[in-house]
């Protein structure tokens, strides 16, 4: 590892894990960013900024990109997040809260920044056991783009790092617990309030849930 890395952070639980554990690697100075691409979630945004400052990380930036043009996503348009719904139906197709090419995107952003700071590593919170079924997620992906990456850039020892990535959602929370993160820092929910208050019923706040219950702590989002 280089001495500094990027951290992909959405303000939510999986990327706030990585910050810690790419902290407790020892690696700095850190460096945090967020996308503000009119998700229908922009909550993040604020939780994502609570975090880097409680971090210290050295800079986090916040990159627009309007993906609403694209749309065909519940986050990006106007189509109903999906509420209720049980493991099995989460997982049985890409579901439509999926943003088209997303973590392609975010991770190409991170890359271009991690060229201009002269940094090998990018943490990504991706995880393929405890997920939405998600095609970016899986370990074949960030193996596929870490090798584009190296192959298209001057960074030829360029890695994306996804320690999440075989955990499940109870393991990343007690992981998270050892290394003293706060997750009433975070926010998961695809469909908050106004007041940024999660909805409880949508497929990143059921495995939220479940993930605090599995690993026997408490839970401290603030529900609607």
């Amino acid at each position: 590892m280089s001495a500094s890395a990027i951290v992909l952070c959405s303000g939510g639980l999986d990327s706030t894990t990585c910050l810690a554990i790419a902290r407790a690697n020892g690696l700095a100075p850190l460096y945090s960013m967020s996308f503000d691409y009119d998700q229908r979630h922009r909550h993040e945004l604020d939780a994502a900024a609570r975090i880097a400052k409680h971090f210290g990380v050295a800079e986090h930036r916040v990159i627009g990109i309007d993906l609403r043009q694209f749309g065909k996503s519940a986050l990006t348009d106007d189509i109903a997040v999906p509420k209720d719904r049980d493991e099995t139906a989460m997982s049985r197709d890409v579901p439509i809260t999926y943003v088209p090419a997303r973590n392609t995107i975010f991770l190409s952003y991170a890359l271009a920044w991690a060229e201009v700071l002269d940094c090998d590593d990018v943490f990504v919170g991706v995880n393929a056991l405890d997920y939405s079924g998600y095609p970016d997620c899986r370990p074949e992906f960030v193996e596929s783009f870490q090798r584009t990456a190296r192959l298209g850039t001057k960074r030829a020892n360029f890695t994306v790092h996804a320690p999440l990535v075989h955990m499940t959602k109870a393991q990343i929370i007690r992981r998270g617990v050892e290394l003293g993160v706060d997750y009433a820092m975070t926010h998961s929910c695809y469909d908050p309030d106004p007041r940024g208050r999660a909805c409880g019923r949508c497929d990143s706040c059921l495995l939220r849930k479940k993930g605090f219950a599995e690993a026997g702590v408490a839970d401290p989002t603030s529900y609607q």
